[in-house]
């Protein structure tokens, strides 16, 4: 009983061997405290990570229309419709070959 009533009124802390125990209740508290701010660092990195990732995503999506704009604007029926009351169209003569010799 005696014991329980020396807890209770923290005479652990005031007697004449408190420095002990000063120093594990210290070294207790700065390892809490150094605890919790590595747990708030974590959130926030978990919550960035999962921003960038939603970025990441917004930005495939657009990467694949634009894509698929320039594969449309790049086909041949488009050009020529594009093109045709311009009066430019594809050629009627095949192409020729130039060889140039190494003499």
């Amino acid at each position: 009983m005696r014991r329980i009533l020396s807890i209770l009124n923290f005479e652990f802390l005031v007697n004449g061997d408190a420095f002990k125990n000063w120093r594990i209740i210290l070294y207790v508290l700065i390892l809490s405290v150094v605890m919790i701010a590595s747990g708030h660092s974590t959130e926030r990195k978990i919550f960035q990570i999962a921003s960038l990732n939603e970025e990441i995503r917004l930005l495939k999506s657009e990467f694949i229309d634009q894509r698929t704009y320039l594969i449309n604007l790049k086909m041949e029926t488009k050009i020529m419709t594009e093109l045709g009351p311009l009066g430019i169209g594809p050629s009627k003569e095949p192409a020729i070959k130039i060889i140039v010799s190494n003499d």
